[in-house]
């Protein structure tokens, strides 16, 4: 079979590239088509592939301004043809590469991390974080859903990242899908560490990951809270916390890997659809303490990895702060928890899928 791979843009690497690597994987002569890549972010499992972006990389600084060309990023991906002859293409979609131009005759199964939230339901968060996403959603945004809707019709079979997606690829596409958890690199963290009396938030420091409840009930506390990250909220939260809280911006890996070994707890206050960082903090024997929605109902266990609060409120934060406290949660459940989201089951349980929607078990 001649396969393709497509990612919504290659600009960090997230889970959304992690993903990508695995898929990649199973598909090692496959070329990827993108939105836009960017040169410099090194993706380790791509590394010599062929990676065909779309004309929005002629627009100026287009690899950091990439998300403020929102309304001509349907007519760049039209631009982006695959050709002919490809039998099937899995495509990797937060956002709008679902519409590539295909042939008819090409399978398209799409592994959906979400229908892009700025369109169906966080437009008014988006809006916050940029002038230029304000003046593009405001005037663009009803296009922009009809292409996402009318792209996802033309998909053979969705694969949703958790049941709180598959849930909205039904709300908005009116399409049934599976749910196969994303691949997490639990392999790369211990659990055996001891601990230190301090929290942990790792984060986007953007409006809709909600930190500044973390912030809140920690002021609140008095504890000490480690937050790691950067973004457009990071000097509102900065001027907003006590002197117990500690910013320390991006880092790379080994700080990550350090806090989240040490740390005595991970907060997770905001609604993501699968949320890569809970599980991380789980395989490294933390406990987690998440808001009671999305994807973190399917990944954290309460009680025995973790406490959920039931508001996005400073107060119903800071009373699972307390609660944990009195929990006697254990690093070795918490890193049996993480180990189901590992990425050779992840592989496995993507190749049984596609046999299952008819590709032959010898091209996977």
């Amino acid at each position: 079979m001649k396969v393709a791979l497509a990612h919504h843009w290659i600009a960090s690497y997230r889970g959304g590239e992690r993903v990508l690597e695995q898929i990649a994987a199973l598909f090692p002569d496959s070329d990827i088509y993108t939105l836009i890549q960017n040169p410099h972010v090194e993706v380790p499992g791509l590394a010599g592939r062929r990676i065909l972006s779309s004309p929005i990389r002629f627009f100026p600084a287009a690899t950091k301004l990439y998300r403020h060309l929102i309304p001509v990023h349907p007519f760049a991906i039209k631009r982006l043809i695959v050709p002919n002859n490809t039998d099937l293409l899995v495509s990797s979609d937060a956002s709008l590469i679902k519409g590539l131009t295909l042939s008819p005759e090409t399978k398209h199964v799409c592994y959906c991390h979400s229908p892009p939230r700025y369109l169906w339901e966080l437009g008014e968060a988006y809006k916050k974080d940029s002038l230029a996403a304000r003046i593009a959603l405001d005037r663009f945004a009803p296009k922009l859903r009809r292409f996402d809707f009318e792209a996802a019709q033309r998909v053979n079979h969705f694969i949703a990242n958790s049941k709180f997606v598959a849930d909205r690829i039904a709300q908005y596409y009116q399409r049934e899908s599976e749910v196969i958890y994303p691949p997490v690199a639990v392999d790369d963290f211990q659990s055996d560490r001891n601990r230190e009396p301090f929290s942990l938030v790792i984060s986007e420091l953007v409006s809709y990951k909600r930190i500044d409840l973390a912030v809140r009930a920690f002021n609140q506390l008095g504890e000490r809270l480690v937050v790691i990250g950067d973004g457009s909220e990071r000097k509102k939260l900065e001027q907003l916390a006590k002197p117990n809280i500690e910013f320390l911006g991006r880092q790379p890996f080994s700080v990550l890997k350090q806090h989240y070994e040490t740390a005595s707890a991970f907060i997770f206050p905001g609604i993501e659809d699968f949320g890569i960082t809970p599980v991380e903090a789980q395989a490294s024997g933390c406990p987690v303490i998440a808001f009671r929605a999305g994807g973190a109902l399917e990944t954290v266990i309460e009680g025995k990895t973790g406490i959920f609060f039931d508001a996005q409120q400073p107060e119903s934060l800071a009373a699972a702060v307390n609660e944990l406290g009195q929990a006697a949660i254990s690093p070795l459940d918490c890193r049996a928890n993480a180990e189901r989201f590992s990425a050779s089951i992840f592989r496995q349980n993507l190749r049984d899928a596609l046999v299952r929607y008819g590709v032959s078990q010898s091209a996977v």
